[in-house]
């Protein structure tokens, strides 16, 4: 049984006096958070976005994490100057970072401590504070807002302007979401965006909420064009027909100028209130996950009977494969109500014809592929091996396509009944590259996750391409993915590792794809009324 999550804890991070590493201009941070619940390696849970040109950043993308009481939950907020598109963050500037608990961050609501480097001495004045606040209510803002006749700020060209919310806290205003820049418009429409309601009011619909326009810099000097306060309750008046209208003040210009009216107008054409199911609501909502494997067969395993093969099971009993079934599947399994699993094989000659299969059923029953519970899968997969000749080449569309079918075919439900996921475990390149991307990208837009586990020591590079962490992943003909449905992890990185500390990695991201594709086609979960809904639900 799942241990009981208490609750779920939004953190908001904001630096002063950071290190300076840019020469010419300042740094531009980001805040990286890295988490522990034993004594295992760290693993991210997220990141903000990146703040040009600043040294004091109040980061505007919050932290949301599961809060249990009953476990030590170790945190490590890094700061890092971002200098290039990589997501990798060991080639930028290291500019500090925090060791703490959520213990520590949720007793005392707002944390501010002194930043070190990785040699424990101060990074220079540079601190964090951190704001935890218990999330009650799962209700969202959707919001489309457009702005006319703006002040014109900028001497060549016209304003760059962004938006700024901030919720009023007791320690002061707290910024809840910034919009992206409209360049070189004083009549900008910026998209769609939406905001929770805790992050922007906590849940309080007439609370005070303030809104700064700026002129966005370059240099970090952006210029306020003005501000004003409102409410949710007078947000929520708004429709395209007759939109919630706001002028923007500048008090500094307001005292200068005589007859002074506003520096232009916020036009909140839309701002409707729905609430938002969590990864929780869908399960406890009747959403089963369904549980694919396919494994690896191909000739550069190495022969299964070779101690130095990657197939070879140890006098043990085990091998990466097996290791990497039995950390993944012992935790989905949990989320599968009849616990059978289809698993298949590729890459390998199959008996009778022995033709090379890229889908063959480990229990060499097409019409009944499934194995019962991951104990079935393991019991196939120590059969077949001996049965079937490893093979090539390395082609994972034929089996993404596979489970893409089903998923296409609970695409008809109603509800979020069905998800699926996907496992490959592989050893190695990709041969149908582009076969790949292309299925990939099309099972974007169905309820469906792909993790690939990375087993031996080839160089996994293309892997990395297709989890589409640095950028929408696109097929040959550049269509994009509709999300990024794809995590890859070397399974080498884990060998000394706990058990639970792979499937902690690679199982990471599916609660967020699952929640996301189902927000985004709107299904509710199967018995909403399981599912208590949010205090004053809209």
């Amino acid at each position: 049984m799942a241990t009981q999550c208490v609750t779920k804890v939004e953190l908001t991070v904001s630096c002063e006096n950071l290190l300076d590493k840019d020469i010419g201009s300042k740094s531009d941070p980001l805040c990286v958070l890295l988490m522990s619940s034993s004594d295992s390696q760290w693993y991210e849970v997220g990141r903000t976005e990146k703040v040009q040109n600043c040294l004091c950043p109040k980061f505007a993308k919050k932290f949301v994490i599961d809060y249990y009481f009953e476990i030590v939950q170790k945190l490590k907020f890094g700061i890092y100057d971002i200098d290039n598109k990589t997501v990798d963050l060991s080639d930028d500037d290291f500019l500090g970072q925090l060791e703490c608990t959520l213990g520590q961050v949720v007793s005392s609501k707002r944390l501010i401590r002194p930043l070190v480097l990785k040699n424990n001495t101060p990074a220079g004045k540079g601190t964090i504070t951190i704001s935890a606040e218990e999330i009650k209510d799962s209700r969202v803002a959707n919001f489309e807002v457009e702005a006319r006749k703006l002040d014109n700020k900028d001497f060549f060209g016209k304003s760059d302007p962004y938006l700024e919310f901030y919720k009023q806290t007791a320690t002061g205003w707290q910024l809840a979401h910034r919009t992206e820049v409209v360049n070189n418009n004083l009549n900008p429409t910026w998209k769609p965006f939406r905001i929770p309601l805790q992050s922007l009011c906590g849940g309080d619909l007439e609370k005070p909420i303030k809104v700064e326009c700026y002129d966005y810099d370059n240099d970090g000097s952006h210029d306020l064009i003005g501000t004003f306060e409102t409410t949710m309750t007078r947000f929520q008046q708004a429709s395209r027909a007759s939109p919630a209208e706001f002028e923007c003040v500048n008090s500094k210009k307001k005292q200068k100028k005589k007859g002074y009216k506003n520096s232009g107008v916020v036009s909140v054409k839309k701002c409707e209130v729905v609430k938002e199911y969590t990864f929780l609501d869908y399960i406890m909502g009747g959403c089963q996950i369904n549980f694919t494997v396919a494994i690896d067969f191909t000739g550069s395993n190495g022969d299964p009977r070779s101690p130095q093969s990657l197939h070879y099971i140890s006098p043990q009993g085990v091998n990466e494969y097996l290791s990497a079934t039995w950390s993944v599947g012992n935790v989905i399994q949990d989320y599968d109500s009849d616990k059978r699993f289809p698993a298949f094989g590729f890459g390998a000659q199959v008996p009778p014809t022995w033709q090379v299969s890229h889908e063959f059923p480990l229990n060499f029953n097409p019409a009944d592929p499934f194995c019962v519970g991951i104990e079935g899968v393991v019991e196939a997969y120590r059969v077949c091996l001996p049965q079937v000749k490893l093979y090539g080449p390395t082609n994972f569309s034929p089996i993404i396509n596979h489970v893409a079918c089903f998923a296409k075919q609970a695409l008809q439900q109603t509800t979020a009944s069905q998800y699926f996921v996907l496992l490959i475990i592989t050893d190695g390149v990709i041969t149908d590259m582009d076969d790949t991307r292309s299925a990939i990208v099309n099972a974007s837009r169905l309820p469906m996750s792909i993790i690939i586990i990375g087993v031996g020591g080839a160089d996994f590079t293309a892997m990395e391409f297709l989890d589409g962490d640095d950028g929408r992943l696109r097929s040959q003909t550049g269509e994009a993915a509709m999300r990024d449905i794809v995590q890859f992890v070397p399974y080498r990185q884990f060998q000394n590792a706990p058990r639970e500390a792979l499937a902690k990695s690679v199982l990471a991201e599916v609660p967020g794809q699952l929640v996301d594709f189902f927000t985004t086609m709107k299904l509710s979960p199967p018995k909403s009324d399981a599912v208590p809904p949010a205090a004053g639900t809209v």
